[in-house]
């Protein structure tokens, strides 16, 4: 998350002194420096900022090419959509996605993973609608302090929110 809200801080230096193409090409490398760093620093990258990663680099790069800003604009629209589609899909098909990215890190029920996979693909389409909504109903500047000062905030909150699931539905250890 450290990472992220970097390259962030980054697009939002560099565009209030260059402007908004000049600050999209210094995100784009920043994020790049971001995803290394992670590579170097954890052995890996973990799947939603790599998945994140990439699409600021394909859409950053027609936002440059192209000289429209809404590609960038709509990026976390779409990787928001897509991570609630994958996580919702899962769930259909029987499968706590998040179980597989997070197992290691929380022992949880079955019941458990379902539970806070389905709130967090809620939370993904709650975020891709807060996005399309504020893009397109308000100045490109009051976007980019959303997106830093909106949606950084409003993660860690609803990430801190689950806590009360996450014991409630955590495994006992045999040796309690």
């Amino acid at each position: 998350m450290l990472l992220a809200l970097g390259t962030l801080v980054v697009f939002y230096l560099v565009k209030s002194q260059y402007g908004k193409f000049v600050g999209t090409g210094w995100f784009m490398a920043a994020t790049a420096v971001a995803l290394t760093a992670s590579w170097f620093l954890y052995g890996k990258v973990p799947v939603m900022p790599l998945v994140s990663g990439a699409f600021i680099l394909v859409f950053g790069g027609l936002t440059l090419a192209l000289a429209d800003d809404t590609f960038i604009k709509i990026k976390p629209t779409i990787v928001n959509s897509i991570f609630a589609t994958v996580l919702f899909g899962g769930l259909y098909f029987g499968h706590s996605l998040l179980k597989y990215l997070f197992g290691e890190v929380f022992a949880l029920t079955e019941e458990g993973w379902r539970l806070l996979t389905f709130r967090w693909a809620c939370f993904f389409v709650v975020l891709a609608v807060l996005n399309e909504v504020v893009w397109r109903s308000f100045s490109n500047e009051f976007w980019i302090g959303f997106k830093l000062f909106g949606i950084m905030p409003l993660t860690l909150v609803f990430a801190i929110s689950q806590v009360g699931l996450l014991k409630r539905h955590e495994l006992k250890s045999s040796n309690s």
